[in-house]
């Protein structure tokens, strides 16, 4: 734990740091890691110093609420919180997600059918504004509309250096079935029902999300938290790889913490593309690199040395268009989508996470109470020699908004301004922004996921 000393010591070192930017530059995180998957221009001036603003301040297991620091990462969350019997609302997949990422961006899991988005569990926020100001936003005091604004807004509004979250009690075990659906529809009709009673056959749902390997294999993954220890207890952090098992376990069971991380030890199936599934390869990878920070790395290191363009050319490929995206799409449409998808990208598996949000939030309009599917898709698809920037990506934004969808900010965006403000809150975010960074020292949400600036 932080605590409440090191923590106000944090802050007076990042408003000393926003002090010492020159006037007239813009603001940002100096921040060496990223979950992001869009290119961001390089900035000469010096950035926020967030050192000592990465762990949990304290807990309080009476009111089922922590006060975290905005850089916390969510597997230094889960280990204060686990270690007392309890867990964040929401925990998205991969374990660097920082918790002020995943509130000004956005994040989910299989919780999110019945908790919302990882922003819906956020009490209060200490936010630090483009002004240079540490303001306390809750949903109802004087800075409301910056509460309101803040999920989604990418840096765009400030950044958060507190959160204060509710936290669900759980047991240290998780039972899992995995039942497959004949195709989108019937996942589609179990998953409202699912929702609606929150069981499947006579059994409490306390997680649902789904594997879409082919239009004709889908399996939706249903946990049960439980107290009883089951009589075995997988491990897929070692030569095992869970998404394989969902297509040969009917049932399995993990702890509570491995049931958090199930994604992230293969980046969800994505490992593979670095030999990290061959068994030959996985016997000598160790084990604590087989995580999606690593992966992600690595991704990087391709980035600057073209390695797969190099292949590319040798094997005579036209051309290569990086496909990373979480979409949200109405449940009834997911079958639509899923049947364009195949037709016009063609990559499999798809991660299917359902999700409800309890109220609206204008940077991300989804209809409260509404059952949306998060479809979830990465890789590389080839494309024609000589393609426009961007031709799958359009494809798939323009797909999304057709179906009355959303797509998230965190990967490559190519919609215009007068599309994007209409899509994210433009309107909404001016006005916010007008009165928290009135003189623009924070990048625009359209600067920041189209322009990249």
């Amino acid at each position: 734990m932080r605590g409440w000393n090191a923590h106000a010591e944090a802050v007076d070192r990042l408003l000393r740091s926003y002090e010492s930017i020159p006037a007239g530059a813009r603001v940002r995180l100096a921040k060496k890691t990223s979950n992001l998957f869009r290119p961001r221009a390089a900035n000469e001036a010096p950035g926020l110093d967030v050192s000592g603003l990465d762990g949990v301040i304290a807990i309080d297991t009476a009111a089922a609420t922590a006060d975290v620091q905005g850089v916390c990462t969510y597997e230094d969350l889960v280990a204060a919180t686990l270690s007392l019997g309890f867990i964040p609302y929401v925990v998205p997949q991969l374990r660097t997600i920082t918790l002020g990422g995943a509130v000004t961006g956005l994040g989910i899991e299989s919780t999110s059918f019945r908790n919302g988005l990882p922003h819906e569990s956020v009490v209060e926020m200490d936010i630090l504004t483009g002004g240079g100001e540490i303001v306390t936003a809750t949903p109802d005091n004087e800075h409301a509309a910056l509460f309101e604004a803040f999920p989604n807004s990418y840096g765009s509004l400030g950044y958060a250096t507190r959160l204060r979250i509710k936290l669900e009690k759980v047991p240290p075990f998780v039972t899992l079935r995995h039942v497959r659906m004949a195709d989108a529809a019937q996942a589609v009709k179990a998953i409202q029902d699912i929702a609606e009673t929150g069981e499947w056959l006579g059994q409490r749902v306390d997680g649902l999300d789904g594997t879409a390997f082919s239009p004709d294999e889908i399996y939706l993954t249903l946990a049960h938290f439980s107290d009883t220890t089951p009589a075995g207890v997988s491990d897929y952090t070692g030569r095992q790889i869970y998404y394989r098992s969902i297509q040969q376990r009917e049932t399995d069971a993990l702890t509570m913490n491995d049931y958090i991380w199930r994604w992230d030890t293969d980046w969800f199936w994505c490992s593979g593309a670095f030999g990290a599934q061959n068994p030959w390869i996985r016997r000598i990878w160790p084990r604590r690199y087989r995580r999606s920070d690593v992966f992600h790395k690595i991704v990087g290191l391709d980035e600057k040395l073209g390695i797969i363009k190099t292949l590319d050319r040798i094997k005579k490929i036209p051309g290569r268009e990086r496909v990373i995206q979480d979409i949200e799409v109405p449940l009834d449409k997911v079958p639509e989508f899923l049947e364009w998808f195949d037709a016009e990208v063609g990559m499999r598996p798809v991660w299917l996470c359902p999700l409800r949000t309890t109220r609206a939030w204008p940077v991300y309009p989804l209809a409260p109470g509404a059952i949306y599917v998060n479809a979830g898709f990465w890789g590389t698809v080839e494309v024609p020699a000589g393609s426009p920037e961007g031709l799958i990506n359009r494809k798939v934004e323009d797909a999304v908004h057709a179906l009355g969808g959303h797509k998230s900010l965190y990967s490559e965006a190519f919609y215009d301004q007068v599309t994007f403000d209409r899509m994210y809150g433009g309107d909404v975010l001016a006005a916010v922004r007008s009165t928290y960074d009135p003189d623009s020292r924070l990048s625009t949400l359209f600067e920041k996921a189209v322009r990249n600036s």
